[in-house]
């Protein structure tokens, strides 16, 4: 018997090293990598072409929106903006629906940028009204809401704070810039344009709409972490 037990002892332990091989196989994190973006959206000097490049290309390529039906007016371009936003979560707001609508409509669409209902909107979005009253305090004196920010352009869909989902974690970048005396405007010019191919084939949309301030805000953020 225990000629046996001693036989069966190799046997056993190949079994559990196997098995423990395969559950770690099992268990490791997969990576993905995305092709490079080969499309681009159609320019435009509508402010919608700017929302779209900024923010659409957070969770689809360029060729998506080509995907849809030929010939879409302003008022079902609209309609499909609002969806992205009230049904998929996209990180628009009510004004960017409507100037997405109308960039969308001209460039992909049926509309032309000189129609009546193409120019109000762009106007009206453009120079919003304020009240006479209305007190409005320097961009510079105002209190930049991080985490508004990361929230409103869906930063925390493509980065983890200390794991990597589409783009780098933010606590690997600042490991990176850690000695860097440039980090602090490298990582606002990355933010602004857009970067690809310091991490990998994944490009980063451009965020050209936001401001100076919040420009800082965010790569002070990202280099604390």
């Amino acid at each position: 018997m225990k000629r046996i037990a001693h036989l069966a002892a190799p046997a056993f332990a190949a079994l559990i090293f196997t098995s423990f091989g395969v559950m770690s196989a099992i268990a490791a994190p997969r990576e993905i990598q995305l092709p490079a973006e080969a499309v681009k959206l159609r320019s435009s000097p509508l402010p919608g072409f700017a929302i779209a490049a900024q923010k659409c290309a957070i969770c689809h390529s360029a060729d998506y929106i080509a995907y849809q039906p030929p010939g879409m007016n302003q008022t079902q371009w609209t309609a499909e903006m609002a969806k992205m936003q009230r049904t998929y979560g996209a990180p628009i707001s009510d004004v960017e629906v409507k100037q997405l609508g109308a960039y969308l409509a001209v460039a992909y669409g049926s509309a032309k940028a000189s129609d009546p209902a193409i120019i109000a909107t762009s106007n009206a979005v453009s120079s919003p009204s304020l009240p006479a009253q209305t007190s409005v305090a320097p961009a510079s004196a105002a209190k930049v809401d991080v985490q508004a920010l990361l929230n409103n352009n869906a930063c925390l869909s493509c980065h983890g704070l200390t794991q990597k989902i589409v783009g780098p974690a933010y606590h690997d970048i600042a490991l990176k810039y850690k000695s860097d005396s440039q980090a602090q405007a490298t990582l606002e010019a990355s933010i602004r344009a857009g970067s690809t191919g310091k991490w990998g084939s994944a490009a980063m949309p451009p965020f050209a709409a936001l401001k100076p301030e919040e420009l800082k805000a965010l790569a002070a953020f990202v280099l604390k972490q």
